[in-house]
């Protein structure tokens, strides 16, 4: 797995600028994505790692997607899209700006899919450039033009596609600011984006306006949405996973971040926090992307908490 991720950091800069690549950018151009029935009518489809998770919904109206991977996927897609279907791809939901979620818009606009986000995600794709968070954050060429949400939202939008109403609707300021869930009520199936992942520690775009907080009240909102037969489709992650996991995740993050509150009143500083390791319990589970450690994730649970100044301060 770790030489997965290296391997795809050295491609990393050519693939989120949007470049029309379509067969070159050579490994990721030549991956084999996999796809997988969910549940009712929508389908997971994967890329080795589990990063940047699709959802597929396909019936008789066509297809409509959720998110788009890397500029040079989009050929594999297709072909792995047409393993089960021959529809047209109609619409494309955005989840939110970065770009193994959005990389693939441009070429799929150019084949008349019509792309959809929250108008703060649209926002960001009129910014000069794209910021990313992993490895002390780090900016990239934008997005071409054409692959810009052509239609945004407020608040929801709804589908009514494939004899099913598919609700998009605003998350709290989680990863993103512009953080879409995406629901499947007649299927029960809900995608989550890169809010809720099962490879690493939340990973919280605070330049791209995410919160710790606006995270874990996004993360009770999909576990109010989310029954007993509900499947999840993480933005990350190897397997179609149910709202327990969802707990869990939410509840391995209260617990860090109760830790770290505690030793912040104590008057520690961050290297003394970090030092003290207050995520090792569950390193083992979440430290699954090395792109993303407790390194990463424990100085925005921090500085998010009031960390930075001496006790007597506060």
């Amino acid at each position: 797995m770790q030489k997965y991720f290296k391997k795809v950091g050295l491609f990393f800069v050519i693939l989120i600028s949007g470049t029309k690549v379509y067969g070159q950018a050579g490994f990721l151009a030549g991956v084999d994505l996999t796809i997988e029935l969910v549940q009712g009518s929508v389908y997971m489809i994967q890329r080795p790692g589990g990063g940047g998770n699709i959802g597929a919904h396909i019936g008789e109206d066509g297809v409509l997607l959720v998110d788009a991977l890397f500029a040079p996927m989009t050929d594999e897609l297709i072909s792995t899209i047409r393993e089960v279907a021959d529809g047209e791809i109609k619409f494309l939901i955005n989840t939110h700006i970065h770009g193994d979620h959005v990389g693939g818009n441009s070429n799929l606009a150019e084949l008349g899919t019509t792309i959809f986000s929250h108008e703060n995600t649209r926002r960001k794709f009129l910014e000069d450039k794209s910021h990313y968070p992993r490895a002390g954050g780090s900016f990239a060429p934008q997005q071409p033009e054409n692959a810009r949400p052509v239609v945004t939202y407020k608040e929801e939008i709804a589908f009514h596609f494939n004899g099913e109403e598919v609700r998009a609707f605003l998350a709290p300021p989680a990863h993103t600011d512009g953080d879409t869930f995406v629901y499947f009520p007649e299927s029960d199936v809900l995608h989550l984006g890169d809010v809720f992942r099962t490879t690493s520690y939340p990973i919280i775009d605070k330049f791209n306006g995410g919160t710790l907080r606006g995270t874990i009240a996004a993360l009770d909102k999909a576990i109010d949405i989310a029954g007993p037969n509900t499947k999840v489709i993480p933005g990350h992650g190897l397997e179609i996973v149910d709202r327990d996991k969802i707990e869990e995740f939410r509840n391995m993050i209260i617990d860090i971040q109760n830790k770290i509150y505690s030793m912040i009143r104590e008057g520690m500083h961050l290297d003394e926090i970090m030092a003290s390791r207050p995520t090792a319990e569950y390193d083992a589970e979440w430290e699954n992307d090395q792109g993303w450690t407790f390194v990463d994730f424990v100085p925005v649970v921090y500085y998010e908490l009031g960390g930075g100044g001496r006790l007597e301060d506060r």
